[in-house]
């Protein structure tokens, strides 16, 4: 029996970038918000039948907002950990947990890709 090959890669070592098609803004309270259209057949049929809206709209916390725009394209994990940390200290942990979790959910809608 073969050992299952080891990945190479560590996950802290990859590079987010923001997807093309979402559009973001800062607002007033300094939290960001995402938005994202509801495009495709399935979506512009609920649109039409279900009355559900074109756009919707992720607001981010405090944390995530600050995540948000640290996403470069440049800076990895580890980086975008240290500026998380630097900022809010303690507050912002289990850091890294913390930030793969977030990282994986935004990558798991299509939010940001890997460089």
């Amino acid at each position: 029996m073969k050992k299952k090959e080891q990945i190479s890669e560590n996950y802290l070592e990859k590079v987010p970038a923001k997807s093309d098609f979402v559009k973001w803004s800062k607002e007033e309270d300094g939290n960001v918000t995402l938005e994202v259209e509801n495009c495709g057949f399935m979506n512009r049929l609920a649109q039409k039948l279900f009355k559900k809206p074109k756009f919707s709209y992720i607001h981010l916390d405090e944390n995530g907002s600050f995540v948000w725009e640290s996403i470069d394209g440049e800076s990895n994990l580890i980086k975008i950990g240290e500026k998380v940390h630097e900022h809010f200290g303690d507050k912002a942990e289990p850091l890294y947990e913390r930030l793969a979790k977030f990282i994986s959910i935004l990558a798991s809608y299509g939010f940001i890709e890997f460089k």
